[in-house]
């Protein structure tokens, strides 16, 4: 009976179907990032300077709205744009 021929290691790719850390470390990991909000704002602060679409989460400010105690809403939205300069002691521009 022939045999076929032996798979080569070297032209293997994963398929990235499981993860290959354990999840109680992944959890513990996140729940100690997410704890840290300095770290959190920084990160978001300079995805904006990057010009990335972030998202930050605020209180509604539509009060009549009981159930959506908290809204998301783009950075950039109340931020402004990371691209405008800022002077000291000029007035706000008004958009």
């Amino acid at each position: 009976m022939a045999r076929g021929k032996k798979a080569s290691g070297k032209h293997y790719t994963s398929k990235g179907e499981r993860p290959n850390v354990n999840k109680s470390i992944l959890k513990a990991k996140r729940r100690d990032y997410k704890q840290n909000t300095l770290q959190v704002i920084r990160n978001k602060q300079d995805a904006w300077l990057k010009m990335k679409k972030v998202w930050l989460t605020i209180p509604n400010p539509n009060k009549n709205e009981t159930n959506k105690r908290f809204i998301r809403v783009l950075a950039s939205d109340v931020w402004g744009d990371p691209r405008r300069s800022f002077v000291m002691g000029q007035a706000k521009e008004e958009t």
